[in-house]
């Protein structure tokens, strides 16, 4: 899926290490279907010849304001007037500083002072650079004038320290650059997730659970942030990373049983939209062994079991009393699955209930999802998680 198909990426490099980063950030840009123009620092080139950006982009790569290859000798207004946006990466504290003072003494900085396009910059530098209050103002300001700031990270540094400012991957840079572009159909408002299975316990080493995966609803987490919204995760017992964690507009609490992610839910629901995607438990254990149950040739042991809380069913209470938030929820079935969805949408009194098709997605990150409202339904054709959430985040968009 070519995400960026079409957008033209202006790639200013300023100096310093994380340059490196950089080659695989430009090669993955295009993959996407952008068309990338390359600018450097002179500090920039080195870290990083001009000649292995151009060889990755195709394209030549312009260091010099006065360059005359630009028929009016205005690199920094044909270059910008050409983006769809601007990447800085690295962007240096060097740099980051003569933007939020509005200089203009080299062709990044006058580029960015007479640019019309959006800016993104992706910080990296020594941890104390970064902690460094004049550099926190800085930040500080580029975001009060709309610049968007992709990290950074923290983590071992090439000096041989470790703290935050270390650049982001190349990977994660990418997922930052396709989520700036996508409409921003949610923008401000908050968006309550679950995701994941829980995990009930029998006693201190064994518990019943289920095959969700936590994919599903981490792709949705992730498609409501690209939107603009303000995420809340709740995630049970899974080994998934953060989506877009470096965005800074989600909060996740992770959670071991039905119980936990109740109690979690039911105190965050100042929300807009409320995704009800994990696999809860129906039942727990009654009666827990505090100790380890010892095999024994009298047969299996006796559990005893009593029902967990029907979430999705007291949330949609509450959208009733309240008015929101609006209540999706999610049904997995064996069989007659578009009969026991419609039942379950109208046992729950939620507006829509999307349905996976064919229980063998758990795990996979593919799916096809039927989604039933009052009175009528629909399908999504089968396509990557992150897809299908996108579409059902336009959907819902509508609705609120």
């Amino acid at each position: 899926m070519n995400s960026l198909q079409g957008k033209k990426i202006l790639l200013a490099m300023s100096g310093g290490i994380a340059a490196f980063k950089v080659a695989e950030l430009a090669r993955s840009l295009i993959q996407e279907g952008a068309e990338v123009q390359v600018a450097m620092s002179d500090a920039a080139t080195h870290f990083m010849t001009p000649v292995t950006m151009q060889a990755l982009t195709g394209k030549p790569v312009y260091i010099s304001q006065w360059d005359a290859r630009i028929p009016n000798n205005m690199a920094h207004i044909e270059l910008s007037r050409q983006a769809d946006v601007i990447l800085i990466a690295p962007a240096s504290a060097d740099l980051m500083a003569k933007i939020a003072l509005g200089l203009a003494d080299d062709l990044i900085s006058t580029i960015c002072l007479a640019r019309e396009c959006p800016l993104i910059v992706v910080p990296a530098m020594n941890k104390q650079m970064w902690d460094n209050s004049a550099t926190q103002r800085n930040v500080a300001q580029l975001q009060k004038d709309s610049v968007s700031v992709l990290g950074p990270t923290s983590g071992s540094q090439a000096c041989g320290e470790n703290g935050m400012g270390r650049m982001l991957e190349a990977h994660q840079i990418l997922e930052g650059v396709i989520a700036f572009f996508q409409p921003k159909v949610l923008q401000g408002k908050k968006v309550l997730i679950t995701a994941g299975p829980t995990y009930e316990a029998i006693d201190p080493v064994r518990g019943i659970t289920n095959k969700s995966s936590g994919k599903m609803g981490f792709a949705i987490a992730q498609a409501a942030l690209e939107a603009g919204a303000n995420v809340e995760l709740i995630a049970g017992p899974c080994h998934l990373d953060t989506p877009l964690e470096f965005a800074g507009k989600i909060t996740r609490t992770n959670i071991t049983s039905a119980e936990e992610m109740h109690a979690a839910v039911m105190s965050k629901l100042d929300c807009d939209v409320f995704f009800s995607v994990a696999a809860v438990a129906d039942w727990r254990i009654k009666n827990i062994s505090a100790e380890k149950i010892k095999k024994s040739s009298s047969g299996s042991p006796s559990l005893e079991f009593e029902m967990n809380a029907d979430i999705l069913a007291e949330v949609a209470k509450v959208s009733q009393t309240k008015k929101k938030p609006y209540c999706v929820g999610f049904a997995a079935e064996t069989n007659d699955l578009e009969r026991h969805t419609q039942e379950k949408r109208a046992k729950k009194n939620v507006p829509m209930l999307v349905a996976n098709i064919g229980p063998s997605t758990f795990g996979l990150d593919e799916n096809e999802l039927l989604i039933i409202e009052d009175g009528k339904s629909s399908k999504l054709a089968k396509s990557d998680k992150l897809n299908l959430s996108r579409q059902l985040i336009s959907l819902i968009s509508k609705k609120i």
